[in-house]
């Protein structure tokens, strides 16, 4: 497994409760989104992959009913403990502790992935992969971040740490595929390119209001956990003041967490 591969589950595995939490603000609407973005229907078979603790996978099982199925495959075992225990009246949904680049089971209706595809160590790969688990005439569709979604968050909290630590804020990402296609009419060249048709991207604008409650479960629980894993708590309790004092000060009263939602037919 790659160094970024294992440094993101364990964020994800760390964060597990709090995503949750923080799901009823953002990852449902966004699962929702994707799900919709679908059209499944009764009997329908399907993967979720990246499916955290069942933002897209849940609502899929109810679309797909008693006679479809959905597989839903997550490396963090924590999300999936989670979404095994919030599926419990779902008997359609199957969750799996698994990697997504590496599923064997082909031949599905539809592949979801929300917000997972850029975790991939090869992104490109990873997508045509998933793609490839699809029958011809099925459906593809992958959720990202719009430019610009979510990075104040991830500023803010990054030099709070930095303040409260007397350290360095953490290093800016290196750029990668997703800084190129993260747009509506790039990420639709880029989906036309892995071979799907009747591509569609759909914005699909969320704002969240930053009150001191979502604003400090934006980073715990998320990716951006990795900010104050390891601290202590008392440091982690300056971290949070300090970074909300922040947001304050910046005049950041509201969070964009807008999405690119991409669909296509597989060939």
């Amino acid at each position: 497994m790659s160094s970024r591969k294992v440094g993101t589950q364990r964020a994800f595995d760390a964060a597990a409760a709090d995503f949750a939490a923080l799901g009823r603000h953002l990852w449902e609407p966004i699962g929702a989104a994707t799900v919709a973005a679908a059209g499944l229907g009764e009997g329908s078979r399907v993967l979720d992959a990246c499916c955290g603790t069942g933002a897209s996978a849940l609502p899929a099982a109810r679309a797909v009913g008693a006679g479809g199925s959905v597989d839903a495959i997550d490396l963090s075992g924590p999300m999936i403990g989670e979404l095994r225990r919030l599926s419990a009246d779902l008997p359609q949904l199957h969750a799996h502790e698994a990697d997504a680049t590496a599923w064997e089971t082909e031949g599905y209706d539809a592949v979801l992935s929300a917000l997972g595809i850029f975790f991939f160590p090869d992104m490109t790969a990873g997508t045509e992969r998933l793609i490839s688990r699809v029958r011809p005439g099925g459906r593809a569709v992958f959720t990202i971040w719009r430019d610009g979604a979510m990075v104040t968050a991830g500023r803010h909290a990054g030099r709070a740490m930095a303040e409260v630590t007397d350290s360095a804020p953490p290093p800016e990402r290196e750029p990668s595929l997703i800084d190129r296609i993260n747009q509506a009419g790039t990420y639709a060249e880029w989906l036309s390119g892995r071979g799907l048709s009747e591509v569609d991207v759909t914005v699909n604008e969320l704002r969240l209001p930053m009150t001191p409650e979502v604003a400090w479960l934006v980073i715990i629980g998320s990716g951006f956990r990795g900010i104050v894993d390891g601290l202590e708590p008392d440091v982690v309790e300056r971290v949070r003041e300090r970074y909300l004092e922040s947001l304050s000060a910046d005049g950041v009263t509201e969070l964009d967490a807008t999405t690119l939602v991409g669909s296509g037919t597989v060939r």
